[in-house]
């Protein structure tokens, strides 16, 4: 089968690779958008997890290929097996998921073995492996286990990695369908080697350093640093997601789960929980919802970056506030009888600390095999700077109906007691 990709072109699979395609787990993240709330700052941004899934199996052969031309042998079957691999590296996500699993962290993160276990086992989709005799390897490629039993290292990282397939293909996608003008030269895949059974990039030539190579691979990760800041941690972005999540983690307490969830698709996920809210009478849960379809988003009364705080100030903030329940809930609760508003109507975004994992690849150059960020006790200054840059996106939210927006930032300073970053206008 040949399909027309915005993003790479012609694209085609074999008959056994659309077979697993076609399955209702694979074909259900069609309804599933890549970026989340992106589209309601970046219009564009409504491409999928499936378009994703699709592209990332198409990066993962042309890694394959690269290493190929680089004189690696290739077995057909790990081929197959990585593809199919990709192809399924997302249908464990959640609507919404990042922000459900990661940041609001109501449910475990989507790539974990139970998950995927629990997906396979029971849904279209492993019986169709089955079939095609594959399910215990690629379950294996998916979660981390058997891999010296049925393929080597090497392979996995081609889909879960630092510099991966996954993160090849998201790039160039979100960048294009959010309408930025950014992005890397095919010429990085012929950079692809295997060193020490793992997925590595060469930037040495006859013992000397490629600058072409490094300032390639530097580029890179200068364009997910660019569309971490300017897309990914846009505060209209995080604060409509977080305001799902708020509702999500409302009705927890009524009996949703992630097997609910893992049902749903970003559209389902809203009926569902109107449907909670009318069932159990809880204008909370509409309230979020109807905000977030008719964008009107709770907004942000006090701020506090990476920048203003010391690293352990904001490790502590993570530790309390990050997380369900517990004592964000708690002050979600307390901020908001101050405000004489409901516990609802305040939202505290606090992320966990963000690290570019892809400063870690694995290369060679003339020092040797090292990871790109080593040695890290004095790192090399292209690579730290980027690092730096990408720790200090991180930010500290609380966030309240517009009317309240100065009270609330005046009585965060007294709460939390720092100094509030948002300029406030009475």
């Amino acid at each position: 089968m040949i399909l027309r990709d915005p993003i790479h072109g012609d694209i085609s699979f074999t008959d056994r690779e659309v077979q697993v395609i076609d399955t209702y787990e694979v074909q259900r993240l069609r309804g599933l958008k890549q970026l989340g709330t992106a589209n309601l700052v970046y219009p564009g941004c409504v491409h999928t997890r499936f378009d994703h899934s699709l592209g990332t199996a198409h990066t993962a052969k042309k890694i394959l290929q690269a290493l190929r031309w680089n004189g690696h042998t290739i077995d057909p079957e790990i081929e197959e097996i990585i593809t199919i691999g990709a192809i399924l590296h997302d249908i464990t996500h959640l609507p919404y998921g990042h922000t459900l699993e990661d940041e609001r962290q109501i449910f475990p993160r989507h790539d974990s073995r139970n998950r995927y276990e629990k997906l396979i086992d029971s849904g279209e989709v492993g019986k169709v492996l089955e079939r095609l005799n594959l399910k215990e390897k690629v379950m294996a490629i998916l979660t981390g286990s058997g891999e010296s039993k049925y393929f080597p290292k090497w392979a996995r990282d081609i889909i879960s990695s630092t510099l991966d397939a996954d993160v090849l293909d998201y790039l160039k996608r979100d960048a294009y369908f959010a309408g930025i003008a950014h992005d890397y030269d095919e010429r990085v895949f012929s950079y692809f080697t295997i060193l020490n059974d793992q997925l590595a990039l060469n930037m040495v030539k006859h013992g000397m350093d490629r600058l072409d190579a490094r300032s390639e691979i530097l580029h890179l990760l200068r364009f997910r640093y660019f569309m971490m800041e300017r897309v990914y941690t846009h505060h209209t972005k995080i604060i409509a997601g977080a305001m799902i999540a708020k509702a999500v983690e409302l009705a927890v307490d009524y009996g949703l789960t992630e097997d609910d969830l893992l049902r749903c698709n970003d559209y389902t996920l809203l009926e569902k929980l109107k449907e909670i809210g009318q069932e159990e009478n809880d204008s909370r849960i509409l309230d979020l919802v109807r905000r977030f379809e008719s964008r009107r988003f709770l907004k942000r009364a006090y701020v506090l970056s990476a920048g203003q705080l010391g690293r352990k100030e904001r490790r502590d903030l993570i530790k309390i506030y990050t997380g369900p329940g517990g004592d964000r809930a708690r002050a979600e609760e307390e901020l908001a009888n101050e405000l004489g508003i409901s516990a609802a109507e305040v939202l505290i975004y606090c992320p966990n600390e963000w690290v570019m994992k892809e400063s870690a690849a694995l290369a060679r150059t003339s020092l040797g095999i090292h990871r790109l960020n080593e040695p890290r006790i004095n790192p090399p200054v292209d690579v730290k700077v980027l690092e730096d840059q990408y720790e200090n996106l991180w930010r500290f939210y609380v966030c309240v109906p517009q009317e309240v927006v100065y009270r609330a930032g005046k009585l965060c300073v007294k709460y939390f007691g720092f100094d509030n970053e948002f300029i406030l206008q009475s």
